[in-house]
């Protein structure tokens, strides 16, 4: 988990980001489906209470799928989570990897 610390400026606040483990799952995950042509473009939200991945087939696009990041939810839910086009959570988790999976389903196909 990465929370910055406090900014030197007055009237600023920390922000929660992805670290460089982390952001190497989501990008290796967004590599793969780059390849298989499901997504093109991504966007990263770096707020005062949550960190946020985005996932976009086109750019002009809501995003396909969100991937979050909530600190405070750590000790109860898990801190991950994917949410859907709709809003709806598709998996919430303590682990990143694991909850990543349910993205990965999405690249096996069956080969006629």
């Amino acid at each position: 988990m990465t929370v910055h610390q406090p900014s030197p400026f007055p009237g600023t606040s920390a922000q929660v980001a992805f670290d460089r483990r982390e952001l190497q799952d989501i990008l290796g995950l967004y590599g793969r489906m780059v390849a298989a042509g499901e997504w093109r473009d991504y966007g990263i939200s770096c707020l005062r209470d949550s960190a946020v991945f985005s996932v976009f087939r086109r750019t002009a696009e809501n995003p396909l799928y969100r991937i979050e990041k909530h600190p405070r939810l750590r000790l109860r839910q898990g801190m991950y989570a994917v949410v859907g086009m709709d809003g709806q959570i598709l998996k919430r988790g303590h682990e990143l990897k694991s909850v990543l999976r349910v993205l990965e389903r999405k690249l096996i196909r069956a080969v006629d």
